[in-house]
């Protein structure tokens, strides 16, 4: 089992002052790297080499986000996502090795929010981290001051002030990415939205580089509420669909 270790970065206040981040990797070189790009943000960084002492270490230590590899000694990332996620509700963003869409929906099914495939920038990985951090803001945010009322599209129940989906009145555990994903597409019921769109809207991202990550919690979100719910309009995006008047 790898020791955890702490950084208290001393470094000038940045977006990430304070945050806490925990990254689970076996590899040494990687772990590393992601490391030191992460206190250089201004992050507090944990590391756990496997997944028993990530869970410990998420126990413990409450991190603000998971940076977690799939394929980990102990039991594998899907394993300390799921336990983790039981505990207390924090983003994860998985890392795999293979450009596996079983993988990465498993992952998003289990609870992670977002997924990078190795390898990947140290660049584009902090950006995500703040991305995913501002996010959980905003929906802190959202939370504090709910919109009031249930949208209801035929048999999809949306409450805002709850963040609960229910479908033929029964509850639907939604991921926060996924409630936020639905919310946005149910904003415009029928209206076909861009996964650029999307990506800016749900991911706060400025660029196309994610979309990918949009089809699969697409994928995700179709099989929770029925694949049906969604359209797809090939080349363009997607659509929530409406019982017809």
């Amino acid at each position: 089992m790898e020791q955890t270790h702490t950084s208290h970065s001393g470094s000038t206040t940045t977006q990430g002052a304070q945050r806490r981040v925990l990254v689970v990797e076996d590899d040494p070189t990687i772990v590393d790297a992601i490391a030191a790009r992460l206190r250089a943000e201004g992050f507090l960084v944990q590391t756990a080499g496997d997944g028993p002492s990530a869970v410990d270490t998420a126990a413990a230590w409450q991190p603000d986000l998971l940076i977690l590899d799939v394929m980990l000694p102990g039991f594998d990332g899907l394993e300390v996502c799921r336990r983790v996620q039981a505990q207390r509700p924090v983003p994860v963003l998985m890392l795999t090795a293979r450009d596996d869409e079983t993988d990465m929906l498993v992952g998003l099914g289990v609870g992670a929010d977002d997924y990078m495939t190795k390898p990947f920038s140290m660049r584009e990985l902090a950006a995500r981290v703040h991305v995913l951090l501002r996010r959980m803001e905003r929906a802190a945010l959202a939370a504090a001051t709910p919109r009031s009322g249930v949208l209801r599209l035929g048999e999809l129940e949306i409450d805002h002030a709850q963040r609960r989906v229910r479908v033929r009145s029964e509850d639907v555990h939604l991921t926060p990415t996924e409630f936020d994903l639905l919310v946005c597409l149910a904003n415009t019921p029928r209206a076909v939205l861009s996964r650029e769109q999307l990506l800016a809207e749900v991911w706060d991202w400025a660029d196309a580089s994610g979309t990918r990550t949009v089809d699969s919690h697409i994928k995700a979100l179709r099989r929770k509420i029925g694949a049906e719910r969604i359209r797809t309009v090939h080349g363009v995006g997607y659509a929530l669909e409406t019982p017809t008047p």
